[in-house]
């Protein structure tokens, strides 16, 4: 397999960026395009009353990434409408997830043909070791993939090889062929690494030691480059990837490893709550929702009292 060189990835001119509020005022306006699209939301938690605009892209070998913020529910119902909606009317897409580690395919395949059809059984067998998601936001995603036969793929990075790549570096961790197979070899630029450290700070809150943050953004474009490749893998008839927004976006995220074929197949889609805005080179559209009810999640780390000054 040709390896996946980073590049510079800028939303392609023909991907006018679209931004769908949904909320108890559902409608949809376009930003970019200056015009006003059809559509309509309804109540958080109902379900979409109308598809996206930008629905018919799920589609054929379209590759389709799908954001989220991990704990908001109403991310993932209009997710899955959205590709209810589009298997209903034909797409058979490969279903790749961040929330399966790759070592875990085997247990995929294997509850699969042990218990056809049991979305809760192929849960609790792939996913037994990832306590950290919340399994009920998706395992109606594995139902859907098991009653239509689409393949579920695990695409993230193990978490061991995640920390090894973290301590030691992607030749340590994931040997060489693999490391110049995943495209890891390539130097990352300057600005690029600097990108993706601050968005690693902030996400956890600026409580990390500042001489973490190199291994901890390297370990951030491990896991990128094996979506991709799992991407790649799965791609003739169309592939979803769900995947938290960070992982998706187009500057930082995987599709900065796509093969240029794949790229210009590729639509993003990012789930976002208000007062977070993507930008024109993050997502080729966005879908605002309410956020749900949560406790301050950087409280924690700063009740360790780790946080820098």
């Amino acid at each position: 397999m040709a390896p996946h060189r980073p590049r510079p990835s800028l939303v392609p001119a023909l991907h006018a960026r679209r931004r769908l509020l949904a909320g108890t005022a559902g409608f949809a306006l376009g930003i970019g395009s200056a015009e006003l699209l059809s559509g309509c939301a309804s109540a958080p938690g109902e379900g979409p009353a109308h598809p996206a605009p930008w629905e018919h892209r799920l589609s054929g070998s379209a590759v389709v990434l799908l954001g989220e913020r991990h704990d908001n529910p109403y991310h993932h119902r209009l997710r899955l409408a959205a590709l209810e909606r589009s298997v209903a009317a034909g797409w058979r897409p490969a279903l790749l997830m961040e929330q399966f580690d790759t070592d875990r395919q085997a247990d995929i395949d294997r509850a699969r043909a042990d218990r056809p059809g049991d979305a809760s059984h192929l849960v609790a067998q792939a996913g037994r070791d990832r306590p950290g998601w919340d399994w009920e936001f998706y395992t109606p995603f594995v139902a859907l993939a098991l009653r239509h036969n689409l393949p579920v793929v695990a695409a993230n990075l193990s978490r061991m090889q995640a920390q090894e790549v973290v301590r030691r570096g992607y030749v340590e961790a994931l040997g060489a062929e693999r490391t110049r197979a995943l495209g890891l070899d390539a130097p990352i630029a300057p600005a690029l690494q600097a990108a993706q450290e601050r968005e690693i700070d902030i996400g956890h809150c600026r409580t990390l030691p500042a001489t973490v943050l190199a291994g901890m953004a390297r370990s951030q474009f491990a896991r990128d480059a094996v979506m991709a490749d799992a991407i790649a893998r799965h791609a003739a008839d169309g592939v979803v990837l769900l995947a938290g927004n960070g992982h998706v976006r187009r500057d930082l995220g995987v599709p900065r490893w796509l093969r240029a074929d794949l790229l210009q197949r590729a639509w993003v889609v990012g789930y976002l709550e208000p007062r977070e805005d993507g930008g024109t080179s993050l997502y080729d559209a966005e879908v605002i929702t309410p956020a749900p009810p949560r406790t301050d999640p950087c409280a924690p780390l700063r009740a360790r009292g780790s946080a820098r000054t």
